[in-house]
């Protein structure tokens, strides 16, 4: 029997009672600290299925695989499946107090005789193999945890952001915009400084010169740039360029970067 969470849920869990004749090794802990045969089971079969996409490989996160375990603990201890139960943490929250810095987390979980059989179920479920399929995830923790002959299995995905000094964020958006179009970048520390402050602004800007344009934006990514900023510089009107780095001050579970670039004639 198939079974799934309640509508409205955005990431479905199913369980099943069939088995089939293969079994791996599992965990009755919840140590997440190495992964099982049955965890390293499930991470490989998820690689492969995404590896036959052309999609790149997940990472094993042992932040990660620590939350998974956590809320395998509680799915063995409740006997069900579900993304949450009374009085427990909600993913996002329970991915951020294990220390994973994420843009996107998402959640698989099910109730199978074996791990072989967990995975076949996830993939034949629309909203699960979304999940597993889903090119903007790097990284996946898992947990399998054995009670009363049935498996709880948590798989958990992110994308991860890397945590670097705003020096470093700085530096890299300096580098987009260089590739961008003819504009000097101004390194001074007042500059810099200025950048920063703007940053922190929600509107106007810092200093005493009036900057011709100023874009402020948060991205998970240090790759890219919104695309009106490259409008704006392939419009050969600026010449100057600051750039400035800071905190985001919104509280949320989810990591991102902050910037502030000035463009001066």
């Amino acid at each position: 029997m198939t079974k799934f969470c309640p509508p409205g849920t955005v990431l479905l869990a199913l369980a099943a009672a069939a088995s089939i004749p293969f079994a791996v090794a599992q965990r009755t802990s919840v140590s997440a600290d190495s992964a099982t045969i049955a965890e390293q089971y499930l991470l490989s079969a998820a690689n492969q299925e995404r590896a036959a996409r052309g999609l790149q490989a997940l990472r094993r996160d042992p932040e990660l695989a620590r939350a998974a375990a956590a809320h395998a603990r509680e799915m063995a201890a409740h006997g069900s499946i579900s993304h949450q139960f009374p009085g427990e943490p909600e993913l996002t929250d329970r991915g951020a107090s294990a220390g994973v810095s994420f843009s996107v987390i998402a959640e698989n979980v099910a109730e199978a005789p074996n791990a072989v059989e967990i995975h076949d179920m996830w993939m034949h479920s629309e909203h699960h193999r979304a999940n597993l399929l889903d090119p903007s995830i790097d990284s996946a923790g898992i947990s399998v945890i054995a009670r009363n002959g049935e498996l709880y299995a948590v798989e958990d995905f992110a994308k991860t952001v890397r945590s670097v000094s705003l020096r470093e964020q700085e530096s890299a958006i300096a580098s987009l915009l260089a590739r961008e179009g003819p504009v000097s970048l101004a390194t001074v520390p007042e500059a810099v400084s200025v950048a920063r402050e703007t940053c922190t602004m929600p509107t106007g800007y810092a200093g005493t010169s009036k900057p011709w344009f100023v874009m402020r934006f948060t991205s998970d990514s240090l790759n890219r740039l919104p695309d009106e900023l490259k409008t704006r510089l392939a419009s050969g009107r600026y010449h100057q360029a600051a750039v400035g780095a800071c905190a985001t001050t919104e509280p949320s579970p989810f990591t991102s970067y902050s910037f502030a670039v000035l463009l001066y004639p």
